[in-house]
């Protein structure tokens, strides 16, 4: 069923074919933003909508010449419903773009839909390596977890831990940071005494953590999906685990800036690797987060406001070099090999993989002025995707 559901998507789409883009209103440039505005994910579609408006806010929406008009739609992260609304965003509205996936699988839902109408898909959330690879004409702007997971696997031998558990959630890039973390920690001469997944809908971290417990590793290292790293704490603290002498490492998703003043003093001391914090002490951060706190009634911008942000950059930019003319193809031409200077530091886009090359920060949580933040320590310069450069 879902097959041919697929197959008619796909057969509507070739209809329209590559005139699409040629169909839009002359004078309007029209970006499809679809993302998980309710249900677990939420938490990735309201950051990513607040730092796409925050950039239309603080660049304008006009752009060679063009009215650049953001259409959200909200998917609940239900790949069926994402790859639905895609079809209708192209058919119907001709948006000239599509952007946002809040998880993998709906990233991959839209590939065909992106490829058969040869309109752009900016990728500013999901973060599974081979997601790049489903289509010509996805460009990701947010990160890969195979990128933020080896970091955490070289620190850690080197600190005290030699053996682990890992603990993700069992999709896509859970699995990229379960194989990443573990076979580069084992090459550093750790020991993963076992690897643990849960479920990507409605999951329940005890029994999971209590079999952590009675492993009694040295640490538990997490990869959850943004918005998830909150309960994964709570439940780490009531279970005493810290106090046990395991400690809690992870990629920075179960750190988020968004939960993170949330989850209390159990936080203190979590070393995490990614890719941005709030925290990040560059003019252009602190500029970058101060105005998304006043816009957005002090809610603290997370790594998924960074996708969304730098996300419409490489758009706009991508417009003005072409100078509002030619459709997907020109567009993503001019994306590729993009280099600037982001809140989270120096980035570009890798013009073979259209995947982003970016610094990856070592990070503990700390306490600074009452509040709790991810505070950066070291830094690696230029990561590519791992998951990419073996190839």
């Amino acid at each position: 069923m879902q097959k041919r559901t697929l197959l008619q998507a796909a057969a509507a789409v070739a209809l329209l074919g590559a005139s699409g883009l040629g169909l839009a209103q002359d004078n309007v440039f029209k970006i499809g933003l679809v993302l998980p505005m309710t249900g677990q994910q939420a938490t990735t579609g309201r950051q990513i909508e607040a730092a796409a408006r925050l950039w239309m806010a603080q660049n304008g929406d006009t752009v060679a010449g063009k009215k650049v008009q953001l259409i959200v739609k909200d998917d609940t992260s239900l790949p069926d419903q994402t790859r639905r609304l895609a079809q209708e965003l192209v058919v119907n509205e001709k948006v000239n773009v599509l952007a946002g996936m809040g998880i993998t699988p709906s990233a991959l839902a839209v590939a065909p839909i992106a490829t058969q109408s040869k309109t752009p898909l900016v990728v500013m959330a999901a973060a599974t390596s081979s997601i790049t690879e489903a289509s010509p004409y996805i460009v990701r702007t947010s990160f890969t977890l195979p990128q933020v997971s080896v970091a955490m696997a070289d620190w850690s031998p080197k600190n005290g831990i030699k053996s682990v558990v890992t603990l993700v959630t069992d999709y896509g890039p859970g699995l990229d940071a379960e194989k990443y973390f573990s076979e580069r920690f084992l090459f550093n001469g750790g020991k993963v005494l076992e690897k643990l997944r849960v479920p990507l809908r409605n999951p329940d971290f005890a029994p999971f953590l209590q079999k952590v417990r009675d492993l009694k590793p040295d640490a538990l290292f997490v990869f959850v999906p943004s918005g998830a790293g909150a309960a994964v704490m709570k439940q780490f603290g009531e279970r005493g685990m810290d106090k046990a002498g395991i400690r809690l490492i992870g990629t920075g998703d179960v750190t988020d800036d968004d939960q993170l003043n949330d989850m209390g003093d159990v936080a203190l001391g979590v070393v995490t690797s990614h890719h941005y914090s709030a925290f990040h002490p560059s003019p252009a951060n602190k500029k970058f987060v101060a105005d998304f706190m006043k816009a957005n009634k002090n809610l603290r911008p997370n790594f998924m406001a960074m996708g969304g942000y730098d996300g419409m950059r490489v758009i706009y930019e991508a417009l003005k070099k072409t100078g509002g003319k030619g459709g997907g193809d020109a567009l993503v031409a001019a994306m590729k090999g993009q280099i600037f200077e982001s809140p989270r530091g120096p980035v570009f886009i890798d013009a073979q993989t259209r995947d982003i090359v970016q610094n990856v920060y070592l990070r503990k949580v700390e306490k600074k002025d009452g509040q709790l933040y991810n505070v950066e320590f070291d830094v690696i310069k230029d990561v590519k995707d791992p998951g990419k450069s073996k190839q």
